[in-house]
């Protein structure tokens, strides 16, 4: 029996690849709204993120580098009010 190949994606921001149920996704909606997608079939364009501490911690927001690389995956400008409200949500769900 052939075995099942195990879909990989790219985090944004350490650039690893792991398989997908292991990453958070992160999704552009059709009306420009950035949310955090945990069942994964959310509609719009999506971008992933892993679970690793490096990639999940405040600093990572607070460099700046956390909007830069959104606008880049998601192919859109994000406003700086869209990125904070996106960043509050993210430390809520991450519990930080």
């Amino acid at each position: 029996m052939k075995q099942k190949k195990i879909p990989l994606r790219k985090c944004i921001v350490c650039q690893g690849m792991f398989p997908k149920k292991e990453l958070i996704r992160v999704v552009r909606t059709p009306d420009e709204e950035i949310v955090i997608d945990l069942t994964g079939k959310a509609a719009g364009r999506g971008t992933y993120v892993c679970r690793q501490d490096s990639c999940l911690k405040p600093d990572a927001f607070a460099s700046g580098k956390w909007k830069k690389v959104l606008e880049r995956a998601l192919n859109m400008s994000i406003t700086q009010e869209k990125y904070d409200a996106f960043r509050d949500n993210w430390m809520e769900m991450m519990g930080r």
